[in-house]
C-alpha cells in the first residue's frame, strides 16, 4: 500500500510541478511519470524498513 500511495502522490506532485512551469501535455506526463518512479523507489525502501521493524 505504501508503494501505491507513493506512486499516486508522486504523479500528482510531478503533474502539478510541470503545470506550474507552463508545460504542455507531454511535459506534464513526463514529470508525473518521473516523480512517480522516484516516489515508488522511496516507497519500496519504506516498505522494507517497516517490514523489518515489525519482524523484530
Amino acid at each position: 500500500m505504501i508503494v501505491i500511495a507513493a506512486a499516486v502522490l508522486g504523479a500528482l506532485i510531478g503533474g502539478f510541478t510541470a503545470k506550474r512551469r507552463n508545460g504542455n501535455r507531454l511535459d506534464i506526463l513526463q514529470y508525473a511519470a518521473g516523480y512517480a518512479l522516484a516516489f515508488v523507489i522511496v516507497g519500496m525502501i519504506a516498505t522494507v524498513l517497516v517490514d523489518r521493524a515489525m519482524r523484530g
